[in-house]
């Protein structure tokens, strides 16, 4: 057989070297900083990129946002467990990978959100995905209507979900109920929506949503991953704080934020939750979350269902934050949440923010750029937390104040 002649090969090489290229010209491209946490001290790191040995640095990015992860009883959890049952879950769910911390953190989330049920996934992205994509099959003919800054798990789920789309504006329900009335009164309907959109840092109208939920016979889907631990009077989240939790068809949360560790879930009637345990692939075909990682959501859990200090912690050291920088000139956007963005606009100038604020200041941010955000919103998010003192948003005050002027870059109005 003659081989393929060299003007028809694939220069594969070219292609990959292409796609990066693109990436650094539109000043987007990633880079993953090299820090090690200092147990028991957050925010306080070592950074390792472009030192000679570590460099002590202050994080300012983590989604650990109530620093859950360096909680005394979140690390002797974890350490019981992995004494007690060793290291991995030893398999899928159904084959193997169940196990009673797994029973246990699935009743204390239903608990949570005042659900009959809950199941645990390996993450939050997969917990979105899976489950919007296995709700929209289940119900022929399904129209999910999402906000149109749902994050990409919710979207990447409802691509893979195959149904009937309408995108509805940023917590718009004027527009949402627009959609809603033109579609087919018969056809089974899902709204899907965040409660804390991490990047803008705003709130869903929950209430409203679900009337109109209830006015079109649609369910509803809401994302609490920003919220989850961080609101309502045991951490239930926004749905909690806004006493409409029973009134949501399926509320999904993180473990890897607020509660300090690892994992997605969802939580629900018995039925559906059975549903997509039975149904989804992303859920029945992906080893089980590690006994040592449940161990430890499960103490977070109790913990943050019983402890307020940390959330109010959080929430005192945003409000001083978004004072302190508003007071200084700087551009930060409105909210009322716990996230702290600054409007930079440009990938490039972000990205150099970024860049001078950790080699000079020893300040770790990372620029948040497309498509995370749209083009021309590329912006620094800070996350403070119970443990970033005055003193440390002072010093980062300084340092933007400086830099800003230093690039030139333009204050707010």
């Amino acid at each position: 057989m003659d081989s393929i002649g060299t003007e028809t090969r694939v220069d594969y090489a070219r292609v990959f070297h292409q796609a990066i290229d693109r990436l650094h010209a539109e000043g987007r491209y990633r880079v993953f900083i090299d820090i090690l946490r200092n147990k028991g001290a957050f925010p306080n790191a070592r950074c390792f990129a472009g030192h000679n040995g570590p460099k002590p640095i202050t994080v300012w990015c983590s989604n650990d946002y109530l620093a859950m992860g360096q909680h005394p009883k979140v690390i002797a959890a974890m350490e019981e467990a992995l004494h007690d049952v060793g290291a991995g879950s030893g398999g899928t769910r159904n084959i193997g990978g169940n196990t009673h911390y797994h029973v246990d953190l699935e009743a204390e989330l239903a608990d949570l959100h005042g659900k009959e049920a809950a199941l645990l996934f390996t993450s939050g992205y997969v917990s979105n995905e899976a489950t919007l994509a296995t709700m929209a099959k289940i119900l022929p003919g399904c129209i999910i209507f999402s906000d149109e800054l749902n994050h990409a798990s919710m979207i990447a789920g409802i691509r893979n979900a195959g149904c009937e789309k309408r995108v509805f504006r940023h917590n718009d329900l004027a527009h949402l109920e627009e959609l809603l009335a033109e579609a087919d009164p018969a056809a089974p309907k899902l709204i899907a929506f965040e409660s804390v959109y991490s990047m803008e840092g705003d709130i869903a109208p929950i209430a409203g949503i679900c009337d109109l939920a209830d006015r079109y016979n649609a369910l509803t889907y809401l994302d609490e991953v920003h919220a989850v631990g961080m609101y309502g009077a045991r951490g239930g989240g926004i749905s909690e704080r806004d006493a409409v939790a029973d009134r949501l068809t399926i509320i999904e949360g993180t473990l890897g934020k607020a509660f300090g560790v690892m994992g997605g879930y969802i939580a629900a009637d018995r039925t559906i939750i059975d549903v997509i345990r039975s149904y989804a692939p992303g859920f029945i075909f992906t080893t089980s979350l590690s006994p040592v990682l449940v161990a430890g959501v499960l103490a977070s859990v109790r913990h943050l269902k019983s402890s307020t200090a940390e959330r109010e912690g959080q929430q005192a050291a945003a409000a001083a934050l978004k004072a302190m920088l508003r007071d200084a000139g700087l551009p930060v956007m409105p909210g009322d949440t716990h996230i702290v963005p600054v409007m930079v606009g440009d990938p490039v100038k972000a990205k150099k923010i970024s860049d001078i604020l950790l080699a000079e200041y020893g300040v770790y941010v990372q620029p948040i750029n497309y498509p995370t955000v749209p083009r021309g919103t590329e912006r620094l998010r800070f996350t403070p937390g119970p443990a970033h003192d005055e003193a440390m948003m002072r010093d980062l005050t300084r340092a933007l104040v400086e830099i800003w002027d230093r690039l030139e870059l333009r204050m707010a109005a």
